[in-house]
């Protein structure tokens, strides 16, 4: 699915994003800029509303529907009723941590890098006997930190498949293959990868996915993908409850009722509309171009922006190089310079990007022009 990488890389995607020329936008690791499509998308939704109400409601299920069809197909799973729609990958998190049978002893196995929503809902279990294990995956075999955390104890593995800050890409297929053996639950906070690396479940053979749509996606903010394998959602206890959730969604009569048997029983309300259609026509855009294809040209934009900046005196690149354990993540610093007061001066300068893991994150996406890179690799030599 998907064009020739060389479609790709003739094309010029400005149409598709019209930045404002006073920006250069390296932050799709926090939010991402919607495509185009996505404003039209949201544009034609919210005229409807004004119009008509809910006259269209029953459109608006067939774009749920097929938004679901998509999130499918991005991970490989077997079919659209696999994936139930979240506010949040912290929201998803819960629901698993609150819903899995603990037992007092039980141990979830995490990482040094986790971002804070990948660590404090673990921990949040403490009361209930349940300890976390960190793994220190700074050095060069990080799968290998993780296995030696694994005692009888471990009930569960919690893995970010890219490192917030450090961009490090773990190979989930090896940890996957790891949990399989020692009958351990595992889950992926694939939020930074999702949308711009390949994603299947087949390969990976993880029980929980989750990811929210507004970073490497370019969706909204405020709706997630949440898959949990078929196997074993019914093992997971349920704390909400709402008329969403239920078998017989829509007869409002009924007075009896019992649990959704698709994942749709993890959403007890009414759903984010807007943000499905937004979301829907982001990942249009990526089905268009094909994850591969987006990965590769990624890539390429990413060594290209590595390059410029080792064109920086006393610069240290803190993100991993290596192709296997390389993202569109690139963390930097400038020896004998503040980073919080690089990243605050480089921003108001219009070079949108954070400040991460002890220095500047800059993470451009596939589309991000060389011309954008150079001006602001220019921005930071200027400024120091």
């Amino acid at each position: 699915m998907g064009q020739h990488l060389s479609d790709i890389e003739a094309t010029d995607f400005s149409s598709e994003f019209p930045q404002d020329e006073s920006i250069c936008y390296l932050n799709h690791a926090a939010v991402s800029p919607w495509p185009k499509r996505t404003q039209l998308a949201v544009s034609k939704f919210a005229e409807e509303n004004v119009k008509f109400g809910a006259t269209y409601y029953l459109e608006w299920l067939k774009v749920d529907k097929a938004l679901r069809e998509q999130l499918a197909r991005l991970i490989n799973a077997n079919s659209y009723r696999d994936i139930a729609l979240s506010k949040s990958t912290s929201e998803a998190l819960s629901i698993i941590a609150y819903g899995i049978a603990w037992e007092e002893g039980d141990e979830v196995i995490i990482s040094n890098q986790e971002f804070p929503s990948n660590r404090i809902v673990w921990e949040s279990l403490a009361n209930k006997g349940v300890s976390v294990s960190v793994a220190n995956i700074d050095g060069a075999n990080p799968i290998e930190a993780i296995a030696a955390k694994i005692t009888p104890n471990t009930k569960l593995i919690s893995i970010s498949s890219v490192q917030y800050a450090s961009g490090l890409t773990l190979d989930l297929n090896r940890l996957g293959a790891l949990c399989t053996e020692n009958n351990i639950l595992f889950c992926v906070d694939a939020i930074q990868s999702l949308g711009a690396v390949p994603f299947d479940l087949t390969d990976t053979n993880a029980d929980f996915v989750v990811a929210d749509g507004h970073k490497w996606m370019m969706g909204p903010e405020g709706l997630a993908l949440f898959y949990v394998k078929p196997e074993i959602r019914d093992s997971l206890t349920l704390n909400q409850y709402g008329w969403h959730m239920v078998a017989n969604r829509g007869d409002y009569t009924r007075e009896e009722w019992t649990v959704a048997q698709d994942a749709t029983r993890f959403e007890c309300g009414s759903p984010n509309t807007l943000g499905i259609h937004a979301l829907n026509a982001s990942l249009s855009l990526i089905e268009e171009l094909g994850v591969t294809n987006i990965q590769s040209k990624l890539r390429q934009v990413t060594e290209y922006l590595v390059e410029q900046l080792l064109s920086i005196s006393d610069i240290e690149i803190l993100s991993p190089l290596l192709n296997a354990n390389q993202s569109g993540i690139v963390t930097f610093r400038i020896k004998h310079i503040n980073s919080e007061a690089l990243y605050a001066k480089l921003m108001k300068q219009g070079v949108i990007c954070a400040c991460r893991g002890g220095g500047v994150r800059f993470s451009p996406h596939f589309y991000t022009s060389k011309a954008i890179i150079d001006k602001a690799v220019e921005k930071v030599k200027a400024t120091i």
